[in-house]
């Protein structure tokens, strides 16, 4: 009987989980069904956008012709991938020292980092748009790794740091008895045993950098414009250009898509290493 009962709550757990699933999945399967349709179809009911109307790839053909998918594509791998290299190489030295070295104010030193995330991006725009103009960083690729560094590096210490407390610290003065330097110590001893820490944080990052919108709007132009610009670039107060949006969004989520599909188990592996302790 109680094995019955397990089988039927498992049973009702999984079904609710795939509805949810479902639901968080279901804003993207539609726009990928309206990147399929005409831009007179795709404004129907839904009903018959499903079944009352054909197929077609006119959006991709339209958005290929228009614009230069792959100069965006290899602007937002850039400034994804630069920005959060960048971060890391601040970061872990961050991290190992409020980890293994920590001061009396540490815990508030993070959490004023985290705070800094709560901070409205437009309250900044101005003074950094003016730092831009003065300095020739706007429509730069650099210029964005930068601000989109700065803006992810408190998520980048908060996880590393996580990550690092779940090292004992005896394993680092162990190879400080053995005459690592700081340098040893975090390169062969530390950065090893967070592997898996160290990947989730890459990841998320990427995601977080990949999906930036508003500093990528409002410092590009043409030269450095990422995905983001690229989708923004077919929204319209005038006219018809839902399918248009449609095909150039998916083409612009859909690799990270893909990479997070392929580095789920690492991921997920990253994030129960410590970080959501």
């Amino acid at each position: 009987m109680a094995r019955a009962v397990s089988n039927k709550t498992k049973g009702i757990n999984t079904a609710v989980a795939g509805a949810f699933a479902f639901l968080m999945f279901f804003p993207i399967l539609w726009i990928v069904i309206l990147s399929f349709k005409t831009e007179e179809d795709a404004i129907r009911a839904p009903l018959e956008v499903l079944f009352g109307s054909g197929w077609t790839t006119e959006g991709y053909s339209t958005v290929q012709a228009r614009s230069d998918y792959f100069k965006h594509f290899s602007n937002s791998v850039i400034i994804s991938v630069g920005s959060t290299l960048l971060g890391l190489l601040i970061a872990i030295p961050a991290a190992w020292a409020m980890a293994f070295v920590p001061a009396k104010r540490t815990k508030d030193v993070l959490m004023w980092m985290l705070s800094t995330k709560m901070l409205p991006p437009v309250g900044v725009l101005v003074p950094i748009y003016l730092i831009f103009r003065d300095t020739g960083l706007l429509d730069s690729r650099i210029g964005l790794v930068f601000v989109l560094m700065m803006i992810n590096l408190p998520i980048i210490i908060w996880m590393l740091y996580t990550y690092f407390k779940e090292i004992p610290g005896e394993i680092l003065e162990a190879a400080r008895m053995d005459g690592a330097s700081l340098r040893d110590e975090i390169i062969h001893v530390l950065a090893p045993m967070a592997v898996p820490g160290m990947a989730s944080t890459v990841l998320l990052n990427i995601i977080l950098a990949w999906n930036e919108a508003f500093w990528t709007l409002n410092l590009t132009a043409a030269k450095a414009a990422p995905l983001t610009a690229f989708i923004a670039s077919y929204s319209s107060p005038e006219g018809l250009f839902y399918a248009k949006l449609s095909a150039a969004s998916v083409m612009a989520i859909a690799p990270i898509l893909i990479m997070g599909w392929f580095s789920q188990k690492q991921l997920v592996r990253g994030l129960t290493f410590g970080a959501v302790k």
